[in-house]
């Protein structure tokens, strides 16, 4: 979909957002410099990266639950960090500006667990022979997974919910030459979930993935859902009072514009 760069929705003081970014770099950080502060007696950065991955199999077991969350402030490479952290950066402070800092903290990480939720169901649909034969190459069961993408998803899907028509500005590099491109925030957004979930209906059929398609398509249904029970009480007593006093207005009798018209 390309790197969005621009959008036209308003932003206040994202402070939670921030936090968040800035946690997810450090850990990515102290994984390469001092793996052993984030896991006592891991010497290198793919130690960090078993123990703090969300198992599935580990998860149905009971096991591991901790990884839940830890999985989200983990990543593979400085590719996964960045490109995570400019979507979260993007969309993640208009978010934040509708719902108060508390309230968007609770539903990044509910987001984030409903992510894996599905991730993990997603698993259970595919059809065991492919698992047992080898076609899915890797098996999803026992493959770790990390990353912030799943509860970014639900940010978008918020997002989707609060701003469905602002413009999104993003830049598509060709080779080298970057195409520019501005669209509805509806059209982009849709546009992302069509092809997540295209891909995750494919990682269904045995084709395995590096990407947890289902983790995004879950946590983006996710933020539909909550999305309307997250917004701030103020911000929704002030769209109840415009959309009232806009009611109000057009069932209003306008004499003077109807002797202006006739």
């Amino acid at each position: 979909m390309g790197i969005p760069v621009h959008q036209t929705a308003p932003r206040k003081s994202p402070v939670v957002t921030l936090s968040i970014i800035l946690v997810n770099t450090v850990v990515f950080i102290l994984m390469y410099i001092e793996p052993q502060l984030l896991v006592p007696g891991a010497t290198n950065v793919y130690e960090v990266q078993r123990q703090l991955a969300m198992i599935p199999i580990a998860i149905v077991r009971g096991e591991r639950l901790w990884t839940i969350f830890t999985a989200m402030f983990t990543h593979a490479d400085i590719y996964h960090l960045l490109g995570n952290m400019i979507f979260l950066f993007f969309f993640g402070g208009p978010v934040e500006s509708v719902m108060s800092r508390k309230r968007y903290l609770l539903f990044y990480f509910l987001g984030g667990i409903m992510a894996d939720v599905f991730h993990i169901l997603s698993i259970t649909i595919i059809p065991s022979h492919y698992l047992i034969t080898g076609k899915t190459i890797i098996n999803p069961w026992v493959t770790p997974t990390l990353g912030a993408s799943g509860a970014i998803s639900a940010v978008m899907g918020a997002y989707l919910i609060y701003y469905p028509r602002s413009r999104i500005t993003m830049v598509y590099p060709i080779w080298i030459i970057p195409l520019i491109f501005t669209l509805p925030a509806w059209v982009y957004i849709l546009l992302w979930f069509s092809y997540q979930l295209i891909m995750g209906l494919i990682t269904l059929l045995g084709f395995a993935s590096s990407i947890a398609f289902w983790a995004h398509i879950g946590g983006f249904i996710s933020g539909i859902a909550f999305a309307p029970f997250f917004m701030d009480p103020a911000i929704k007593e002030q769209i109840r009072m415009y959309k009232a006093m806009l009611k109000e207005f057009m069932e209003e009798e306008t004499p003077y514009y109807e002797e202006e018209f006739y």
